[in-house]
């Protein structure tokens, strides 16, 4: 896992190894992205072999921009490497923090870059196994009530971006 990603020490951005940054719950910089598709949001369910909420439903896709990357190519890089999406431009639409604990003693304190992408219908989907176990295609009313029904299926980042940030992110 040895990834360095940027994170914040006595208000200094420095390079932390990923790990590392969630167990000493460093604020940090995080990439989300939704994927769109006539009026329903990609959610994706976390591969079992993830190292924190295994297993879990989750936005399209998130995750942490290598110490040299942007946010922009790193949520595109995400895209493919997690489903194999490539045909897609997602736009930046806001910036959130929160903190959130994800269990095993992580914490994710993230300053994130939130990105939106539409989907045509045929876009295809490639899920990579040791990422994604499965995925879903939801309206985002349906997914609301999902998640007020069943928390405990969805990642804390989720329930916290429909919970909090969900006007700022989906308009």
């Amino acid at each position: 896992m040895n990834t360095m990603i940027p994170a914040w020490i006595n208000d200094t951005l420095v390079p932390v190894e990923k790990l590392d940054v969630h167990r000493r719950g460093l604020r940090h910089k995080a990439v989300s992205v939704f994927v769109m598709r006539d009026g329903q949001v990609l959610i994706q369910q976390r591969a079992q072999s993830k190292y924190h909420t295994p297993g879990l439903w989750a936005n399209t896709c998130c995750t942490h921009p290598h110490w040299d990357e942007t946010p922009l190519d790193c949520a595109t890089r995400r895209l493919r490497e997690e489903l194999g999406i490539t045909a897609l431009s997602p736009i930046f639409r806001q910036q959130v923090e929160y903190r959130a604990d994800v269990g095993a003693g992580l914490t994710e304190h993230e300053v994130v870059d939130i990105f939106i992408a539409e989907a045509g219908p045929d876009m295809p989907l490639r899920p990579d196994p040791d990422e994604v176990m499965a995925t879903d295609w939801v309206a985002l009313g349906d997914l609301k009530r999902r998640v007020l029904q069943d928390p405990e299926a969805f990642t804390p980042w989720l329930r916290i971006y429909l919970d909090t940030h969900s006007s700022a992110i989906f308009g």
